[in-house]
């Protein structure tokens, strides 16, 4: 490491409390994404809340609870605004302690350099390297563009967070205000979904559409994960990876020896993705892996950088679909349960790939109150939010069977979605979709 570097980490080295007290009323304060947001900062600015008015705090995927906003539970001094809920931002969401932030995740470095203002911004990575950089981790995503927008830049290092190779993968020590020197903590895990029985029999209609030399994206939950589980088994060879989040399932469909890259147009031999969360077998595979490429959202999500690579398979959830093909997976009514994400983008960059398919994964039923209904409807739920358009929808699947929808006029669609529904409301949907003049003449 050379001199240089050490004399001003040591010169920029601060306590989290030096740090809170950069903060200002009506400053934005950046978290950022996932394992990138920090700790001991947190805590530390948890104790100074009374002494702030209108400090606004933005995150996405918090794993961890997040000190400050738990003690300003009434939003009195800062406020929490998301990008995407994670399962404890839901609840802050559900509290009054969060508000949701649209956005398409692989516009977010674009938005951060045109649009969005950030005062201050900390950033959690691993230690300072020999040549000045402090790496991301498996939290690329848009980092480097909130280091280029904040007016103060402050990191929090953490010798557990994974060393990660790629583009944009840190900031140098020239371009950061301050850092905070934090202990070697265990970074949080997200379990592995259990697969059920609906799980595997999805899987098992989207296994055989994935061809030897397909690249794949993997969605989050346990569909998706399904279908990694059942290709480690197949005889298929040679799949490219080029996702949105690195899931422990890929880790697996890589030990299996299924997983080459040989045939990607971009980062070939390497598995792409711009942020992960999952076990810490996960983060010991990713830490200094150059079977591995972490890039910024924008490079791994926008539409036509996915279609680079031929054969693209993308494997996403929905929460409900309506008889026309629109795909609803980020709320129920108004209530906002995640967020777009990548979803869109992805169903269009795998259309767009030479050989691309695009599978929109649900269970028939779900139980709410102990009352059974279909993901299948008429028509959507009151309010609810539509994450892909009709238009863009390739194959749906449920445990009933797989269609595909592109090409079809609405009362085909309308049948072919009723035929994989769950049979308990097939004949109550084909009603429906009459009365609302959905099936068209006899001739369909």
């Amino acid at each position: 490491m050379a001199i240089s570097y050490r004399d001003q980490l040591k010169r920029k080295t601060i306590s989290a409390e030096e740090a809170a007290a950069q903060v200002r009323s009506g400053d934005w304060v950046e978290y950022g994404f996932g394992l990138g947001q920090n700790d001991a900062f947190d805590r530390a600015l948890a104790k100074r809340v009374a002494e702030f008015e209108r400090v606004k705090v933005r995150g996405c995927l918090a794993l961890k609870p997040r000190a400050a906003i738990e003690a300003d539970p009434d939003s009195r001094h800062l406020h929490y605004f998301s990008w995407y809920f994670s399962g404890l931002e839901r609840k802050m969401h559900d509290r009054g302690m969060c508000c949701h932030t649209p956005m398409n995740f692989g516009e977010a470095p674009d938005y951060y350099r045109r649009f969005v203002d950030v005062d201050v911004a900390v950033l959690q990575t691993a230690p300072m390297d020999e040549h000045g950089f402090f790496n991301f981790g498996p939290s690329v995503t848009y980092h480097k563009a909130i280091s280029e927008k904040a007016n103060v830049v402050i990191i929090e290092t953490n010798p557990s967070m994974p060393y990660v190779y790629g583009v944009e993968t840190g900031v140098h020590i020239d371009d950061v205000e301050f850092v905070i020197e934090g202990a070697a903590s265990a970074l949080p895990e997200l379990g592995n979904p259990s697969t059920t029985e609906t799980d595997q029999k999805v899987a098992a209609l989207i296994v055989p559409e994935v061809k030897d030399g397909a690249c794949v994206q993997i969605g989050i939950g346990a569909m998706p994960n399904a279908v990694c589980e059942l290709l480690a088994q197949s005889p298929v060879k040679d799949l490219g990876v080029h996702t949105e989040m690195f899931v422990d399932s890929l880790v697996s469909l890589y030990e299996a020896g299924k997983v080459t890259g040989a045939h990607k147009k971009t980062d070939r031999y390497q598995m792409a993705y711009t942020f992960a969360a999952g076990s810490s077998r996960m983060y010991q595979f990713l830490d200094r892996n150059p079977a591995c490429f972490a890039g910024p959202v924008d490079y791994t999500n926008l539409p036509q950088n996915i279609m680079q690579n031929d054969n693209v398979i993308s494997i996403c959830n929905a929460a409900q679909i309506d008889l026309s093909g629109q795909a609803c997976s980020e709320s129920a009514g108004i209530r906002q349960i995640s967020g777009t994400g990548g979803q869109l983008q992805f169903v269009r960059g795998a259309y767009a790939s030479r050989g691309g398919k695009s599978f929109m994964c649900l269970a028939s039923t779900y139980e709410r109150h102990g009352k059974r209904a279909s993901r299948i409807v008429a028509r959507i739920d009151e309010s609810n939010i539509v994450t892909t358009p009709r238009t863009d929808i390739m194959y749906v699947v449920t445990e009933y069977g797989l269609v595909n929808l592109k090409g079809k006029s609405i009362p085909e669609r309308a049948r072919a979605l009723i035929s994989i529904a769950h049979p308990d409301f097939r004949e109550d949907l084909e009603r429906c979709a009459r009365d609302y003049g959905l099936l068209g003449k006899a001739i369909f």
